[in-house]
């Protein structure tokens, strides 16, 4: 059984449902900007994730082997590897709140400056791995098999994904022993109280315990202390890899180049920068969120893609199909090009247009390409004409809407 299969229409069933909620009270959760950019972060992380996979299927399949019990795939080991899994993932958050290089891995997800169950998706490209390189690596070597942990790690996922909400208030006697909705919204302010609070995702009790527990009391301003400052979902995984780059190359000291990427958060080399810089919380009145103007005329064509998009992403990800190796890595490059475009679209960049048409005959001729080399699919055949047909509505449109401009450029 496939659980990511079963658990994927449930991600987007509750993302629907919250976001005509949000419409229909007029509850303005959500921004079509940052929500685009959520869901683009969530493709590109598919894509990785599909290397993930492969990793720890192999390496945690070596170290199985060496476990001196092996659990039975049954329901109770099932939920007692739950248990053990959060408690880890505990440690692995709250350490990539912590270090350097692993806020680097875990940074992206906090970037967005609004709080709905699309920042849910907007998944760092490397923290998977982080995950399951650094932290995970113990479960098969106590006796649960990859695909339990793989299993189980996407049940976490899904616990961790409805919390994500502000559509749900405070649950009682629920908060005591439960992450919920309340706990979560916390971890992801940046005022001052809240900062790096909250890091368990199933029991809250791991932070009762080890004192990271804080109550929602303050209307919480969500984001990071220094905000990406784009929809790009590239530059904002870069963002802070790219900090600590730039700090290892003007260390003067070696000592300090290797330093800069263990050391804890704000620590900066001998003779660069200002030295430690603590993290210096805000609050809503304080915060002056990211805006852009969009390239007019493009939100109904951008929600067109999205769909577009989340469709190839599907049919990229799906393990089930027959694909040569080299084509689904032809198609995820072509889906990082297609998010990166929206971005420039979502920015109003001067070119985007241009780059929007190139993402366009690029992104087709792939899947034309892949539908022919991985599947061997003729020429004439129904999924090439429906590949057609909509590679034709999405450059005829995009086309479109650069006569729109030009024309209401004339006016002006």
């Amino acid at each position: 059984m496939n659980i990511y299969a079963l658990i994927t229409p449930i991600v987007l069933i509750l993302l629907i449902a919250e976001i005509i909620y949000s419409i229909a009270k007029n509850k303005g959760y959500y921004s079509f900007q940052d929500t685009m950019a959520n869901l683009a972060t969530g493709i590109g992380n598919q894509c990785i994730n599909l290397g993930v996979a492969f990793f720890v299927y192999k390496f945690y399949g070596f170290l199985y082997q060496f476990a001196p019990y092996k659990f039975e795939a049954v329901w109770y080991n099932y939920v007692l590897l739950l248990i053990l899994q959060d408690f880890v993932f505990y440690w692995f958050h709250r350490t990539g709140h912590s270090i350097n290089i692993f806020w680097a891995a875990h940074m992206p997800h906090h970037s967005s400056e609004e709080l709905n169950l699309s920042v849910g998706i907007r998944a760092s490209f490397t923290q998977r791995l982080f995950q399951f390189a650094f932290f995970d690596w113990v479960f098969p070597l106590l006796g649960f098999s990859p695909e339990m942990v793989y299993s189980v790690a996407a049940v976490h996922l899904l616990i961790a994904y409805w919390h994500h909400t502000k559509v749900i208030n405070k649950l009682g006697w629920v908060e005591k022993i439960f992450v919920t909705p309340a706990h979560h919204r916390v971890h992801h302010g940046v005022n001052t109280q809240y900062l790096d609070k909250n890091f368990s995702e199933v029991f809250i009790l791991w932070d009762r315990i080890f004192g990271t527990h804080e109550e929602e009391k303050e209307e919480v301003c969500y984001g990071v202390t220094k905000p990406p400052g784009t929809w790009d979902p590239l530059l904002i995984n870069i963002q802070f890899w790219k900090h600590l780059w730039d700090d290892m190359i003007a260390a003067p000291y070696f000592i300090d180049k290797i330093k800069v990427w263990f050391m804890p958060l704000g620590w900066r080399p001998r003779g660069v920068g200002d030295g430690n810089i603590p993290r210096i919380g805000y609050t809503l009145e304080e915060q002056t969120k990211f805006k852009s103007t969009q390239t007019p005329f493009t939100t109904y064509y951008l929600i067109f893609q999205l769909v577009i998009g989340l469709l190839i992403t599907t049919f990229t990800i799906n393990k089930k199909l027959d694909f040569i190796t080299s084509d689904r890595i032809l198609l995820c490059i072509a889906l990082f090009v297609m998010i990166v475009s929206w971005s420039k679209l979502l920015e109003g960049k001067k070119h985007a247009i241009v780059i929007e048409i190139i993402n366009l005959l690029f992104l087709y001729s792939c899947l034309f390409f892949v539908l022919y080399h991985s599947f061997s699919i003729s020429l004439f055949s129904w999924q090439n004409a429906l590949v057609a047909i909509i590679s034709g509505i999405s450059i005829s449109w995009i086309c479109f809407i650069k006569l729109k401009i030009k024309a209401k450029n004339q006016q002006v």
